[in-house]
């Protein structure tokens, strides 16, 4: 009876509820997944990582490295930073364009001329 029912529902209401219920069956099986005990060594990998990331945001920065890495890193930034400029390598840069009254204008005459 529910299946006769369901075939006089419109494809398109049938085709949403198809895309709903594979949804949820993708969501049930990560769930799942994540539910299932790991074995020893992945365990101990997500240890490790989850040790790692606490380490490094104690520190500020890369954990257990030495003065030649942090000398590296240095020199990078300055070469870096002589290469494009002297801004904040953080940040994103700002462009400015300048636009002559002159190209404006012809600019705007094309576009007039183009759509008119």
């Amino acid at each position: 009876m529910v299946l006769r029912q369901l075939l006089r529902v419109p494809a398109l209401l049938r085709a949403a509820v198809a895309v709903q219920l594979r949804r949820n069956v993708g969501l049930s099986a990560v769930a799942f997944n994540r539910a299932k005990e790991l074995d020893p060594v992945q365990k101990m990998f997500l240890d490790k990582i989850r040790e790692y990331n606490t380490k490094s945001k104690q520190a500020g920065g890369p954990v257990d490295v030495g003065p030649e890495f942090q000398k590296d890193m240095n020199e990078s930034l300055a070469r870096l930073q002589k290469m494009y400029g002297e801004g904040d390598l953080t940040k994103f840069p700002e462009f400015k364009f300048e636009v002559k009254e002159e190209e404006s204008e012809q600019l705007r005459e094309h576009l007039a001329a183009s759509h008119g």
